[in-house]
């Protein structure tokens, strides 16, 4: 529960062992590198709205994706890795490191 009774809104990423799992809906030359907050899918899923400027073409885009979150979550890119959606818009991204501090990041990024 958030401060004066009112439960936190979904958020997409969860805490595992020594770091996150993270929900993202990446679009492909996007113009820019960035995280543009959160978003709830038609379907209900929760996701990190995600741009890359690189195509969606041999992996170009999902390493871009990589970077960018390693970049703002100020981690090694090693640390940051594809679990699920290679070839779809969203996907799943493993992030290790202590993962309170890395869910307060992302907070911060999202405006919450």
């Amino acid at each position: 529960m958030a401060d004066g009774g009112k439960p936190l809104p979904p958020r997409p990423w969860t805490v595992a062992d020594a770091g996150l799992l993270l929900t993202v809906r990446v679009t492909p030359k996007g113009g820019r590198d960035a995280i543009d907050g959160i978003a709830q899918l038609a379907d209900g899923a929760c996701v990190l709205k995600l741009r890359v400027r690189a195509a969606a073409s041999e992996g170009e885009a999902n390493a871009a994706v990589l970077r960018v979150v390693a970049a703002a979550l100020a981690v090694p890119a090693r640390d940051v890795s594809l679990v699920a959606g290679g070839r779809r818009r969203v996907k799943r991204l493993r992030v290790d490191g202590p993962a309170a501090a890395l869910a307060a990041v992302l907070e911060r990024i999202c405006g919450g």
